[in-house]
This record gives C-alpha cells, structure tokens and sequence, in this order.
C-alpha cells in the first residue's frame, strides 16, 4: 500500500484522510475492526475485493464503504492487474481499540502508547454467578 496522508499535510488533527495506491496483489491492511474510530474508504480507480465480516465484494469508481463504530470486520484487496486508488478516512481519537481476529490480536492506543494483547486474554469484570466479586 502507498499512500499520502492528506490530513497531516493539511494539520488536521482529529480526522484522517489518506490517499491510498494499491498495487496489483496487495492488500490495504490486516483484517480487522474498530472499537472507537469509525472509517471509510471511497474508490476513485480501479478495482478490488473489499472483505466485509467475512463476505466479499467486488469495488469500483464510486463506491462508498463507511465502518461505524464498533465496526464489522474488514479490508480492501487488489486480486486484479491494475492499480486500486481510493480516499480513506476516519477519526483519529486519543484512544483507540481495534481487533484482528485471523491473529487472535486485540490493539489498544492510548496517544503514542500501543500495547497488544491476545483476544482471548480479556478476564470478566463485575460480578461473578455466584454473586462474588470477580
């Protein structure tokens, strides 16, 4: 993926714009989803697969796809010969939550901190069934 993030050239700091060039059999990102920042992506040229909670779609000139929060599994691919082109954007929040379920991966950002954590490391808080403190 090669792309020009707009917004920091333009000191727009609570939104993200990039423009993205996707060469022929790559992929925009890891399959993932979001907790807190909603995305989205606009297809200017070209074609791809666009993975959506684990259904695909074909993608072209014109299409729109949004990810609101707390957001579906996905990724933009580029099975085909020539290159993809597309805006993608979304807020940019002090904190930020996204899973990668194909990696077992859960990433938390706080500002310029990131820490990962296996997705099935999450232990229970409140109660417990039997009316115990966890």
């Amino acid at each position: 993926m090669i792309g020009t993030r707009l917004s920091k050239l333009t000191q727009l700091s609570r939104t993200g714009v990039s423009l993205v060039r996707l060469p022929p059999g790559k992929e925009s990102f890891v399959y993932h989803a979001h907790h807190c920042e909603e995305e989205w992506a606009y297809v200017l040229a070209g074609r791809g697969i666009a993975e959506i909670d684990g259904k695909e779609h074909e993608v072209g000139p014109g299409d729109f796809m949004g990810f609101a929060t707390p957001s579906v599994a996905h990724q933009i691919r580029n099975p085909f010969d020539a290159e993809l082109v597309y805006l993608m954007g979304g807020e940019s929040r002090e904190v930020e939550i996204a899973d990668f379920p194909r990696h077992n991966r859960r990433v938390v950002r706080r500002g310029s901190v990131v820490e990962v954590y296996p997705l099935d490391a999450g232990k229970p808080f409140g109660p417990l069934n039997d009316g115990r403190a966890a």
